[in-house]
């Protein structure tokens, strides 16, 4: 495959950055998205030329490190991951336009870089269970609805990779807040601090500077890992909940 790739240049976070365009060859179908740019970044090294920085760890779709925009989606044209996304789903000759997230609560380390610290912030306001619950129970000693079991299953698949917030119009963080909020609430172990939890979540996700949720959908429509759009309903319920209780 013969590709045009326009992909953001920026050489540090407060450089004013640009598109720049590079021809690529040899490229195939059977390559992931990752790979390909391994492809061009050793043409770049062979050139003299600074190679394209980007995140990457596992490349597997577990870790949620990569995440780029391309075409305009994030993730691309399929329901995946960056990693997982394969050159097929591209034509011999399209031109292919490659940014980072563009969101202001993750801004642009170099190239298509970008800083996910506010999510972890999010994490650390309550994104945990705190109880020392000493060594490690036996399976049965805690019983667990199958239904809660089930759902709290699905939605802890998240792996904070972005996307949602990158695909919502308002930079809304709210898909991965709820996804959180849901996994722990459906959780006997959750309990405990359920209410706080959600109140110093939301504090932290409002204080890092991601927009309000709107009920548009690009969020659950962009997750890899399909995470429904029920959980914001139920991160706003927990939150009317708590407030109530004067938290």
């Amino acid at each position: 495959m013969h590709l045009t790739l326009n992909i953001w240049r920026q050489p540090d976070p407060v450089a004013t950055g640009a598109m720049h365009t590079y021809e690529i060859d040899s490229i195939s179908e059977d390559m992931s998205f990752l790979e390909m740019l391994d492809v061009l970044n050793e043409q770049l090294n062979s050139q003299g030329e600074e190679p394209i920085a980007f995140d990457s760890d596992c490349r597997e779709g577990i870790c949620g490190s990569c995440g780029l925009m391309i075409n305009g989606e994030a993730h691309g044209p399929e329901v995946t991951t960056t990693c997982q996304l394969h050159m097929r789903s591209f034509k011999d000759g399209e031109t292919i336009t490659i940014e980072p997230w563009r969101v202001n609560a993750m801004p642009v380390l170099k190239d298509l870089m970008v800083d996910r610290g506010a999510l972890d912030r999010v994490i650390q306001q309550g994104g945990y269970i705190s109880v020392n619950t000493g060594a490690a129970p036996d399976a049965h000693a805690t019983p667990v609805p199958k239904d809660k079991a089930d759902r709290a299953f699905d939605v802890a698949t998240c792996i904070q990779c972005g996307a949602c917030v990158a695909a919502c119009p308002n930079g809304s963080a709210s898909l991965f807040l709820g996804a959180k909020i849901t996994h722990l609430g459906e959780l006997p172990q959750g309990q405990a601090e359920r209410d706080s939890r959600v109140v110093s979540m939301v504090g932290q996700h409002d204080a890092e500077g991601f927009g309000g949720c709107t009920n548009i959908g690009e969020c659950t429509a962009a997750c890899p890992k399909e995470i429904p759009m029920d959980v914001i309903s139920r991160l706003n319920k927990d939150l009317q909940t708590a407030l109530r209780h004067g938290h």
